[in-house]
């Protein structure tokens, strides 16, 4: 799931919740922006969290106050070269 629009972060986790729970293995990419908390959707970044899901930003903000995993837009591409399926959000 890749997510560049803060209005679109909340819509986001569902979605990828919903193919976690379909058994699909998720890995969440948020680009460019910094996550505004809210209970929700901490909720479901624990959850996401449980299924083994992989939650990835190029904010480091978002890895020092929300538990991202950082990684560099490089990286990032490199990273979804590698992937079957990239549903931009």
């Amino acid at each position: 799931m890749l997510i560049r629009n803060k209005d679109d972060l909340f819509e986001s986790s569902r979605s990828s919740l919903g193919l976690a729970v379909e058994n699909f293995f998720v890995h969440m990419f948020v680009l460019g922006v910094e996550v505004e908390m809210s209970e929700k959707y901490r909720g479901n970044l624990d959850w996401l969290e449980d299924m083994e899901a992989r939650c990835y930003s190029d904010n480091k903000a978002n890895a020092e106050k929300y538990g991202f995993e950082y990684m560099s837009t490089e990286t990032i591409s490199e990273k979804l070269q590698q992937m079957d399926l990239v549903i931009p959000f």
